[in-house]
């Protein structure tokens, strides 16, 4: 029989292990594009979960990346198999490449895109290449000194770009073909779409909504403290998704968070063709969503 699920590869990640990888009743998976909300859902997790803003280890050790090549598959899923809380995985997979199991929630965090495309460009160059590639085994870094396109111009060439959203998947076909698809599901009982906007607006709500999706304790003022992002970036050695040494600066990961910043950077022509772009990618009710009125 064809496989079911949808096999998503880069350079670094290979969903492919989600095959292979079994599932428990109550796991939490929590699916997102890249800067989109990843890290800040892991902590809201970690801290309703664990019910202590002094985690017990390190972010990435209790919620790892499953699909990331740079660990092997065995010591993950050992890892998690270990695990006697309850887990909270994630995973930049679109949900058509995670088994779907009606005894598991997933979490799907949505950011506007614009706002993504500018956090992936500075994120971008907070890499360290050559690391990357070490631990990888593929080919190194270009040129070192190569130009680095402006935030500006990058953000325009992000918009125009035109990949295969299955292998690009942190392009704007790619992030609004994850989106999409999260869109399709959003009336089962176990998908849940939860906007980064939101969650700046108001932390302690969406903390206290999700903890009852989940059928958790709501939090304290104290844990909803801790999932600031003020408070995330002051213990960025323990949160900063960076296990393997491949950021410069852990925390430049928590750059500021901020929304609005992309819309800001452009011009009238460069918002209006990028709308053009969206409106022929998803659907209208998931743009409205998507964009909150901007």
């Amino acid at each position: 029989m064809p496989d079911p699920l949808t096999r998503y590869r880069s350079a670094d990640e290979d969903s492919i292990r989600w095959r292979d990888f079994p599932l428990r009743p109550g796991d939490i998976v929590i699916s997102t594009r890249s800067k989109s909300g990843t890290t800040w859902m892991q902590m809201i997790c970690a801290l309703l979960v664990l019910r202590t803003p002094d985690l017990p280890a390190p972010l990435t050790t209790l919620s790892p990346w499953l699909d990331w090549l740079v660990e092997p598959a065995d010591q993950v899923y050992a890892r998690l198999a270990a695990q006697r809380h309850r887990r909270f995985i994630k995973t930049h997979t679109p949900l058509d490449g995670v088994p779907a199991d009606p005894r598991v929630h997933y979490l799907v965090v949505a950011r506007h895109p614009l706002d993504m495309a500018v956090s992936l460009h500075h994120q971008s160059g907070n890499l360290d290449r050559a690391r990357l590639a070490e631990l990888t085994g593929h080919p190194g870094p270009p040129d070192p000194d190569r130009r680095r396109p402006s935030v500006e111009e990058a953000l325009v060439r992000w918009i125009d770009a035109d990949p295969d959203p299955r292998e690009e998947l942190d392009s704007l076909p790619g992030v609004l073909w994850h989106l999409r698809d999260a869109w399709a599901r959003r009336d089962q009982p176990n998908v849940h779409l939860i906007h980064y906007d939101d969650l700046r607006a108001d932390l302690a709500g969406q903390m206290r909504r999700l903890a009852e999706t989940l059928d958790l304790e709501p939090p304290g003022p104290d844990l909803v403290e801790a999932a600031t992002f003020d408070r995330m970036r002051s213990r960025a050695d323990r949160l900063a998704p960076d296990p393997a040494g491949v950021l410069k600066d852990r925390q430049a990961f928590f750059r500021t968070g901020r929304s609005g910043q992309g819309s800001a950077l452009l011009s009238a022509a460069d918002r209006a063709r990028y709308h053009a772009r969206a409106a022929a990618l998803a659907p209208p009710d998931l743009l409205a969503w998507l964009h909150q009125g901007r």
